[in-house]
C-alpha cells in the first residue's frame, strides 16, 4: 500500500500529528500495534495539562509545553472532549527547600508562562484546605489544568478520520528501510510504502528511529503507579498538587479528575521491558505515602483501582523532534515523557507543517475543524434526555450504574469511526466500567451488545489486545 505519509502510533502525539496532517491534500495513513488508539502511555497517565514552568528553560519540552498548554482550551472546545482549567501548586516543605522553589518560579516567567505567583502556607491553605501541616510555601499556577487522555486522543482520531487519514489498529511495524523514493515499512499486516514517515511510536520510538539512523536513540521505560479514588473523594483538593520537582521528575502528585475521582501517583522506576506496565505493594505504598505528605485526611479507603504507565524517557533528557538528520523525509516524536500530553496540539502542528512543507502538500478547502462526542444521556437536563429517549430507546436502558452509561452510548462507541473492539475500548470511549464496581456489574451486558453489534463471538471477546480473552474453555 502505497501512502504520501505513514504514522507510526495511536498515542496523543500521533493522533495530533495525524489530524493536523488531515488539513492537507495528503494521502495518509497511522499504524498502531494496538487493537486501539489511546493504548499505551496515552491511556495510563497523571491526564494534567501542565503549565510549563517545569522543563529547563530553552528546551523543546518547555517550548512545546506552554504552547500546548495555550491551545487545550479551544481545542476541547473544538472537538468536544474533557478539559478544565483548575490551577496547579507546587508545595515547598522546609525553608531550606524556598530558593528552589523561588528558582522554579524564575524559570516559569522566563518559560512564558502567566499569571505565576508565590504563595505563603497561610494562602496556599485558602486555596487548598486540606493540605498538610508541613507546607511552608507554595508556587500557583492558574493556567495548569486537567484533562480526559482517552477523551482527547480518541477525539483526534476521530476528526483525523473524518477528514481522510486511513487508521490501521493491530499494524506493528517491525522493519524499516530507506528506498530511493522514500521509505518500505515491513508490518505483522503486510507491507507499506511511504514518501514520509512519522515516528511517534512511544517506548518504541528508539527502536525505529536506530532502524534509519546512525544517530541512535536510546529511551528508558519508566514505570509509574498511580491509585484513583471514588468520586466520593471529589473535591478533596481543586488544584492539581505536586511537590518539588527532584532527580526522578515531579513527584506524587494529588489531583481532581475532570470525571469527578481523586488521582494520586506516580512512582518513576526504571526498568528494561517495554510492556510491563504491573503495580506493586511497594510502589502503591510509596504513592500512598508520599501523597499523604502533600494533602492531609486522603480518605484510602475509598481507593477504586490502582493502574501503571511507562514514560518514554530518552537518556538526553529531551524530546526528539524533526526530521533525522541523515534520514530525509523520516520524522521523529520521540522520548516524548512528561509533560508530553500537555504538549501533544503543538507537537502535531509543528510535525504536520514540517512535513507538508517538505511534500509541498497544499491545505485543504473542505477540512472539517469539529467533531462532536458521544452524548451522556444521564448529564443531560431531563427533557432533553426525554427527547432523546424517545428517538433512540436503547438510551434509556442502564448498563452501567455507577457511571449511569446507557446501552445507546456503548453502541455508539462501537459504531463511530474507529469504533471500539475491545472491552477496553468501550470503557475510554464512554467510562462503562470505569466507576466504583470497576466492571464487576456491566461487563457482561457490555460484552452481549459488544459481540451483537460486531458480529464476534462471546468466546472472541477481548479486554484489550489479542489473547486478553474473557470467557475461555
Amino acid at each position: 500500500m502505497n501512502y504520501d505519509v505513514v504514522v507510526i502510533g495511536g498515542g496523543a502525539v500521533g493522533c495530533a500529528i495525524a489530524r493536523e496532517l488531515s488539513r492537507y491534500q495528503c494521502r495518509t495513513a497511522l499504524l498502531e500495534k494496538e487493537e486501539d488508539v489511546c493504548s499505551g502511555t496515552s491511556k495510563a497517565n497523571s491526564a494534567i495539562v501542565h503549565a510549563g514552568y517545569d522543563a529547563e528553560t530553552g528546551s523543546k519540552k518547555a517550548a512545546f509545553n506552554v504552547k500546548g498548554s495555550a491551545m487545550m482550551g479551544a481545542l476541547s472546545k473544538e472537538l468536544d472532549f474533557a478539559f478544565r482549567q483548575n490551577g496547579s501548586m507546587v508545595l515547598c516543605f522546609s525553608e531550606d527547600e524556598l530558593p528552589a522553589l523561588y528558582a522554579l518560579h524564575k524559570r516559569g516567567n522566563a518559560n512564558g508562562v502567566l499569571g505565576l505567583k508565590l504563595l505563603s502556607a497561610e494562602e496556599a491553605r485558602k486555596l487548598e484546605p486540606n493540605l498538610a501541616e508541613g507546607v511552608k510555601a507554595a508556587l500557583y499556577a492558574p493556567t495548569g489544568g486537567i484533562v480526559c487522555p482517552f477523551g482527547m486522543t480518541i477525539a483526534l482520531a476521530e476528526n483525523a478520520c473524518r477528514n481522510g487519514v486511513e487508521f490501521f489498529l493491530n499494524t506493528e511495524v517491525t522493519y524499516i528501510e530507506k528506498e530511493k523514493a522514500g521509505y518500505v515499512l515491513t508490518t505483522s499486516r503486510g507491507r507499506w510504502k511511504a514518501a514520509y514517515v512519522v515516528n511517534a511510536a512511544g517506548v518504541y520510538a528508539d527502536t525505529l528511529h536506530n532502524m534509519v539512523s546512525e544517530r541512535k536513540l536510546h529511551i528508558i521505560p519508566k514505570r509509574g503507579e498511580y491509585c484513583l479514588f471514588d468520586k466520593e473523594a471529589k473535591g478533596h483538593v481543586r488544584a492539581t498538587v505536586f511537590q518539588l520537582p527532584g532527580a526522578y521528575g515531579k513527584g506524587v502528585l494529588v489531583t481532581p479528575t475532570v470525571h469527578g475521582n481523586l488521582l494520586i501517583g506516580p512512582t518513576a522506576v526504571e526498568q528494561e521491558s517495554r510492556e510491563q506496565t504491573a503495580t506493586t505493594a511497594a510502589g502503591l505504598n510509596e504513592v500512598c505515602k508520599k501523597a499523604g505528605r502533600s494533602v492531609r485526611q486522603l480518605p484510602f479507603g475509598q481507593v477504586i483501582t490502582s493502574f501503571a504507565g511507562l514514560r518514554a524517557h530518552e537518556e538526553g533528557g529531551d524530546f526528539i523532534i524533526g526530521e533525522a538528520e541523515d534520514a530525509p523525509g523520516f520524522f521523529d516524536a520521540a522520548g516524548i515523557e512528561s509533560p508530553g500530553l500537555s504538549c501533544a496540539p503543538a507537537i502535531g502542528c509543528y510535525l504536520a507543517d514540517l512535513v507538508a512543507r517538505k511534500g509541498n502538500f497544499e491545505k485543504k478547502r473542505d477540512f472539517e475543524a469539529e467533531r462532536k462526542g458521544i452524548v451522556h444521556a444521564a448529564a443531560l437536563p431531563a427533557e432533553e434526555r426525554k427527547k432523546l429517549i424517545a428517538k433512540r430507546p436503547d438510551y434509556g436502558a442502564i448498563v452501567c450504574r455507577c457511571e449511569e452509561i446507557s446501552e445507546g452510548e456503548i453502541v455508539d462507541a462501537i459504531r463511530r469511526p474507529i469504533g471500539a473492539r475491545s472491552l477496553d475500548g468501550i470503557k475510554r470511549r464512554v467510562r462503562q466500567g470505569m466507576g466504583r464496581c470497576q466492571g464487576g456489574f456491566c461487563t457482561p451486558r457490555a460484552m452481549e451488545i459488544l459481540a451483537r453489534e460486531t458480529g464476534v463471538s462471546m468466546e472472541e471477546l477481548c479486554k484489550n489486545r489479542g489473547g486478553s480473552n474473557l470467557i475461555w474453555g
